[in-house]
């Protein structure tokens, strides 16, 4: 039976990436994420769930992550889920994690407090269109621009 084990996910950092090398000098970044998901209950109040996700990068992509990413950036990743398991050193019991090895990932946002990345503009929104047969409906003056 054939398998596909893939993820993608997107969501802020939850702490800044730990960069380490191994001995042959290959690089390793851990760092968690957070993904949220919204929405309303039956009673229409809004609820909020979040998920923490450890990820695992190596290599330049590793690097790169270490140079330009700190708790609070957007990122958009892929990658496949990794099931480790291991006995506690204090207790002996036997402990498992999920977590995401990377594959790729982009960088996602910008504006300030993003070096880097330029900010995303805004503009104002297109005057409404003006009916056919009707008197002409204007659109915000400069006045009523909000910046």
């Amino acid at each position: 039976m054939a398998s596909f084990n893939k993820v993608i996910l997107m969501g802020n950092l939850t702490r800044d990436p730990e960069l380490r090398y191994t001995p042959s000098g290959t690089a390793i970044a851990g760092f968690g994420i957070a993904t949220n998901r919204r929405w309303k209950d039956q009673d229409g109040n809004q609820k909020e769930e979040v998920t923490f996700i450890d990820i695992t990068a190596f290599g330049k992509q590793a690097e790169v992550i270490g140079q330009y990413f700190q708790k609070g950036k957007g990122i958009h990743i892929e990658g496949r889920l990794k099931f480790d398991q291991w006995d506690d050193k204090n207790t002996g019991q036997k402990r498992s994690k999920l977590g995401v090895v990377l594959d790729r990932f982009e960088f996602i946002g910008g504006g300030k407090g993003d070096e880097g990345s330029p900010a995303p503009q805004q503009s104002a929104p297109p005057p409404p269109s003006q009916p056919a047969d009707g008197p002409p409906v204007d659109g915000p003056g400069d006045d009523d621009v909000p910046f």
